[in-house]
């Protein structure tokens, strides 16, 4: 595999952090730049990640305290926001402050690289609501994110004294998001708390994965109803890293029903009809940035969701 990168990039030199002895070069520029594993191997390919001033390939370890100089790509462009009519998308409630919205299958939060379906933040535009300007320009407003293929209640920041103050609020964990998920098998215990460190898989780009070295992930659960095959679970998120959900779920081993990324019955997903993760973001409580008041938001399950939970029953 080989990369090209645009002129002008950033050229860095230092020594290898005794915490990376050992890893495989490409790895190593993974974790030290915050690339995806493919951007850092076409980056390596390139010839653009020297160790001791030589060329080596991706599978090269590298020893704490060799040098390393590397040259990074010049930053693209940010995908920008197109309004766009998004069906099934619902507003819930707005003001002048925030915009909440029952999320879609399908949908995705807001722009990205390599994204071209709809999202969120280009239905809003379309539908005429002004969103904060803070944050990265194809984030603007966005303060939590749900995964594309995961429905439910989802705020908005509309303006800039909304986006500081819910920012802050999802930091230091003083928003209460509850989601439903249908697990496969039953848990034990019933109820619980998964404490286990999630970060990217280290082999696939699009996975994550419980790591000794990850950010901290909490995740608190209870069952709420069982079926022979499946559990329908009530989960409070403590923390909010990218699919922790399914990354603890799975790592019990009991995956979310329909989850193939992460290790679903492909048999199961498929006598329920389910094309994605029975995962929704049920329920989104947080105290209004300019009022002060608690707000509660509660989302129905969608019509895939709720089918399978009649067959589980049957």
């Amino acid at each position: 595999m080989t990369g090209t990168f645009a002129a002008g990039g950033d050229h860095r030199s230092l020594p290898v952090p005794d915490g990376l002895d050992g890893m495989r070069l490409d790895q190593a520029v993974a974790r030290l730049f915050g690339l995806s594993r493919t951007a850092a191997a076409a980056l390596v390919d390139a010839g653009e990640a020297l160790v001791d001033g030589a060329v080596r390939p991706n599978s090269h370890k590298v020893r704490a305290g060799a040098w390393l100089e590397v040259t990074l790509p010049a930053p693209a462009a940010a995908p920008v926001v197109v309004p766009q009519a998004v069906p099934g998308l619902r507003v819930v409630y707005a003001d002048d402050d925030i915009v909440v919205v029952d999320k879609p299958v399908g949908v995705a939060a807001h722009p990205s690289p390599g994204w071209t379906g709809p999202t969120v933040i280009g239905g809003l535009a379309a539908i005429g609501h002004t969103i904060a300007t803070s944050g990265a320009a194809e984030r603007q407003g966005v303060v939590h994110r749900l995964d594309v293929g995961t429905t439910g209640v989802m705020v908005v920041a509309k303006s800039e004294q909304a986006y500081s103050a819910l920012k802050r609020a999802f930091k230091y964990r003083e928003v209460e998001k509850r989601y439903h998920a249908v697990v496969q098998g039953h848990l034990d215990p019933l109820r619980g708390t998964i404490d286990a460190p999630i970060d990217r898989h280290p082999h696939h780009d699009y996975r994550w994965a419980v790591v000794s070295d990850g950010k901290p992930s909490i995740t608190h659960y209870d069952t709420l109803e069982a079926f022979p095959s499946a559990s329908l679970v009530d989960v409070r998120l403590e923390t909010g890293r990218t699919h922790q959900i399914r990354v603890h779920f799975s790592t019990l081993r009991h995956p979310c029903v329909g989850d193939l990324t992460y290790g679903a019955d492909p048999t199961l997903s498929a006598r329920l009809k389910l094309d994605r993760q029975w995962l929704h973001a049920r329920e989104l409580s947080f105290e209004h940035p300019r009022t002060g008041d608690e707000v509660r938001f509660v989302s129905d399950y969608p019509d895939d969701l709720g089918r399978a939970l009649e067959i589980l029953r049957d």
